[in-house]
């Protein structure tokens, strides 16, 4: 998925939402989701809408770590873009964004990629 034709730069989207989850805005965030996007979390839970996305992202923003939403690796898969990063607790995740015609965020799928990183030092 390069971006080419598609109106759109979902690289940039992606690195959009990672620099709005950095800096905790919250309603920039869900700017970057279409109406029903859906959000299926590492824990296995899934969240629909604009609904789930303020039960889930809210808390997790709130409780952030300093090492969180640091960016390893984004990439461009053949139906979506992958971004390797860490997640609001430090843990390393690989997140994939799916996009409608528009740009908006159809979907995100996130999955642990391990144990947290080294750099990330214990108080």
């Amino acid at each position: 998925m390069s971006g080419l034709g598609t109106g759109f730069d979902p690289i940039g989207i992606v690195i959009d939402w990672l620099d709005a989850c950095r800096e905790r805005r919250l309603e920039d965030l869900l700017a970057l989701y279409a109406d029903q996007a859906t959000l299926d979390c590492c824990s296995g839970e899934r969240f629909i809408g604009r609904s789930g996305l303020l039960r889930y992202w809210p808390g997790k923003l709130r409780g952030a770590t300093e090492a969180a939403f640091e960016l390893d690796e984004v990439l461009p898969e053949q139906e979506c873009v992958r971004l390797d990063y860490r997640d609001y607790d430090g843990s390393t995740v690989s997140t994939k964004f799916w996009f409608d015609a528009q740009g908006g965020i159809t979907r995100t799928l996130c999955v642990p990629l391990g144990r947290k990183s080294a750099r990330v030092k214990a108080a």
